[in-house]
């Protein structure tokens, strides 16, 4: 249980760990001689030979002493490895899910890592903090005093040692139902953070569809469940607990009446048996607060064990080579990719990309259009085949020379909570004052800071909150602009902007992509009728492809998905009188 704990414990601590051990040991032998020597000398104050108490006195004066001493010393590097492994676990952890693929993060993981490097790593400093010393202290002294006694009654020694294994077996089975609660708590504890996150961040949804109360059922049912997890840790941990603490006091009772026994039978003095009962009550003491405190150790060896699962997450293989790109091509060779071990998404996908053209993917919705994007970039490693961008395989690059190579503008738009200039900057952090405004004035950023009262400083918010859904696709595009890679990916870019903004946007994307490849996901049919190359494709697979002439003269299924959205363009919203009130009807324009 403590293993993986310590385990955890940084380099620049472990060399501590030797020592803490050590004052707790010193600290819980010194405590059990001062419960040992209670026996002579209280036998000789209640016999009445006082002067010989003095000497006995005075060598539990030295064992409190070193008591102290220990308890302070274990203290203090206690307080200091715990700080040090908040501090270390808490980097370790942010530097570790850095490294891990894209495809890792899903829609629960904001509850999992908020978990991890809170109340995870604060439950494993807690060990070396406050709970690993009373716990051991709490076996030690009791196996110490059962050694001790054997110099002053082997049969009270004895009786004190068989009780050990049986109340090792009893806590064992308690903290096994403990553990197993407590991990349905922990699991619990993620989805309501989930559901929380969700909740804060998705405000203005929730409000419009009445669900922002009561009436979200996700974030209640989440809640809901906790509660009812968390009330079944409680009962979960009170069995263990009553077992436990009756068999101790029935240990006591045996002791005491063991005592009592030996003393009528004349066998042992009564001044002999007061103090061996005295002695047995601090026996017993330690075995309950060692109970109580392995329930909390139980806790944080299952945190440690969550901390170290999280660690052992393959990170994305980093080749030790890194070489450079020949061109700006993209090469999709028999590519197939399922998300999770599910039904195939990508099923033997070939095309490829020539540098400098523009290549827009096209179909039904679920086809497997922006999954390409992603496999492109390796948010996700594919099942088989292989993407090469470059003229190198994707896993062959490191995953900084690969991210250099693309321009991402996808449909669901992050803006972090820093102002709208930081956001921009994050497409090129080294980038001037000169070249943030080009890129503002070409993706019409610049209107968004004209009328904003702090302008360029303003906080967009978390998520980017404080700005429309156009607004932040302008601002992703401004960024976009501002790393100018070779290599442009686009999902929906226009999707969130209005008309008037969509026609200055489309100029920006016109001057991101000159010169650029272009892979776009797109139904807006200016965007597909001039792309060098159509991909059409349907449940994963590779329908049609050619160019937009070739496709239409082919009449297949591209032809239908373009006439439909042909179509689909010509329809608009018209009133039509009607005897009581008026009402909206669609009407196709003619």
């Amino acid at each position: 249980m403590i293993r993986n704990v310590l385990r955890l414990v940084p380099e620049s601590h472990r060399a501590m760990v030797p020592g803490y051990l050590a004052m707790i040991v010193l600290s819980a032998l010194a405590q059990a001689a001062a419960y040992v020597l209670l026996v002579p000398m209280l036998g000789a104050v209640l016999s009445g030979r006082v002067q010989d108490a003095w000497g006995w006195t005075a060598a539990i004066a030295g064992a409190a002493l070193l008591v102290c001493v220990g308890g302070y010393r274990q203290s203090v590097i206690g307080i200091r490895i715990g700080i040090g492994m908040a501090l270390s676990l808490q980097t370790r952890l942010g530097d570790h899910i850095a490294t891990l693929p894209l495809g890792w993060f899903g829609s629960a993981t904001a509850g999992r890592v908020s978990q991890l490097v809170s109340a995870s790593v604060r439950d494993v400093m807690g060990v070396f903090a406050h709970l690993l010393a009373p716990m051991l202290t709490g076996v030690v002294v009791p196996v110490a005093v059962a050694l001790g006694m054997l110099f002053v009654d082997p049969r009270v020694s004895l009786a004190m040692l068989l009780s050990a294994p049986l109340l090792y077996l009893v806590n064992r089975w308690g903290q096994g139902v403990y553990s197993r609660a407590e991990k349905r708590v922990h699991a619990a504890a993620e989805e309501s953070d989930s559901r929380v996150i969700e909740f804060a961040q998705a405000q203005p949804v929730l409000r419009a569809f009445g669900a922002a109360g009561d009436g979200n059922a996700g974030l209640q049912g989440a809640l809901q469940a906790q509660r009812r997890v968390g009330r079944g840790l409680v009962w979960a941990s009170v069995p263990g607990l009553v077992v436990f603490s009756l068999l101790v006091q029935l240990t006591f009772v045996l002791l005491v009446f063991l005592a009592v026994a030996l003393a009528a039978g004349s066998e042992l003095s009564v001044p002999s048996a007061i103090a061996l009962i005295a002695v047995s009550s601090r026996f017993v003491e330690p075995l309950n607060q060692s109970a109580e405190l392995t329930t909390a150790m139980r806790g944080a060896a299952n945190a440690a064990d969550r901390i170290t699962g999280l660690l052992a997450t393959e990170p994305l293989p980093e080749p030790e080579e890194d070489p450079r790109p020949v061109d700006a091509s993209v090469r999709f060779t028999d590519v197939r990719f399922a998300y999770d071990g599910g039904a195939p998404v990508i099923d033997g996908v070939s095309f490829e990309v020539p540098a400098g053209t523009t290549t827009a993917l096209v179909g039904p919705s679920g086809s497997g259009k922006t999954t390409l994007l992603r496999l492109a970039s390796r948010f996700y490693d594919v099942d088989a085949g292989e993407v090469a961008v470059g003229g190198h395989p994707i896993a062959g690059y490191r995953s900084g020379t690969l991210m250099a190579q693309f321009s991402l503008v996808f449909q669901d738009v992050y803006l972090f909570h820093q102002t709208i200039e930081e956001n921009v900057r994050i497409g090129r952090v080294d980038a001037t004052a000169d070249d943030i405004a080009r890129v503002a004035g070409i993706a019409r950023v610049d209107e968004i800071v004209e009328r904003l009262p702090d302008g360029w400083s303003t906080d967009v918010g978390e998520g980017g909150t404080s700005l429309s859904g156009g607004e932040r696709q302008r601002v992703s595009i401004a960024r976009a602009l501002l790393k100018d890679a070779p290599i442009v990916l686009l999902d929906e870019a226009t999707s969130a902007l209005d008309p008037r903004n969509e026609a200055a946007v489309v100029r920006g994307l016109r001057e991101l992509t000159r010169d650029k490849t272009v892979i776009v996901v797109a139904h807006r049919l200016s965007t597909i009728r001039h792309a060098d190359q159509i991909v059409f494709l349907d449940a994963g697979r590779i329908v049609e492809r050619g160019t937009h002439d070739e496709l239409l003269a082919a009449d297949g299924r591209y032809a239908r998905f373009w006439n439909e959205r042909s179509r689909a363009s010509g329809w608009r919203l018209a009133a039509a009188a009607e005897p009581v009130g008026a009402s909206t009807v669609v009407e196709e324009a003619r």
